[in-house]
């Protein structure tokens, strides 16, 4: 039977986000064809209709995962958005570095899950790690920059400097905390609390 247009497109979309889901939880080495058309319900040879390869179809969810983003910024423009960029800040690191995140890798940060896998994978998929994480940087950037400054102007270079700081540590700090979880799991939770205190302290009463 023939597959409408829509329906192929959908069926696409559903190929596309479970491998983004299943390459962050299992890396992508540990993921085969059979794993992601299962997930997304259809049947093997529905992925060689709608991708080249496995290697596209990587590259497409790595990218689709990047659309991650660490707080929700629609959340925090209305828990945060009148507040001073420390506050907002705050929220994010520690939607960042909680143990919610640690444990459902799935479901979060793709720079966290997958950067060893995309440094071995080749300068296809690096180029596209490495758009993922531009925009990761270009997105904490403007979320801590204050209301009344607007969004479209360039970075400086001080703001730049400190997201990519800011950025590396929260991604360190979660891979190491979750390499330690299940062997050490007070350390896995001091590693994040650590991290915490460290980016974004408590300001404590005013």
């Amino acid at each position: 039977m023939k597959v409408s247009k829509a329906q192929a497109a959908e069926n696409r979309a559903g190929i596309v986000d479970a491998a983004a889901r299943l390459y962050r939880e299992h890396g992508l080495a540990g993921v085969g064809v059979a794993d992601i058309t299962r997930d997304a319900g259809l049947t093997h040879g529905g992925l060689y209709r709608h991708f080249e390869s496995k290697d596209a179809l990587a590259r497409e969810a790595c990218l689709r995962a990047f659309d991650w983003t660490i707080t929700p910024l629609a959340a925090l423009d209305g828990q945060h958005g009148d507040a001073d960029p420390q506050a907002r800040l705050q929220a994010l690191v520690h939607g960042y570095l909680s143990s919610s995140h640690r444990d459902h890798p799935g479901e979060g940060c793709p720079a966290a899950a997958l950067a060893v896998d995309a440094a071995r994978a080749g300068p296809e998929m690096s180029e596209v790690f490495a758009q993922g994480v531009e925009g990761n940087i270009q997105r904490f950037a403007r979320a801590l920059i204050p209301a009344g400054e607007g969004v479209q102007r360039p970075l400086t270079p001080e703001e730049r400097a400190t997201t990519i700081t800011t950025l590396a540590s929260m991604v360190g700090a979660l891979v190491l905390a979750r390499a330690t979880a299940a062997g050490n799991p007070a350390l896995s939770e001091e590693i994040l609390a650590t991290l915490r205190a460290q980016l974004a302290p408590d300001p404590g009463p005013t």
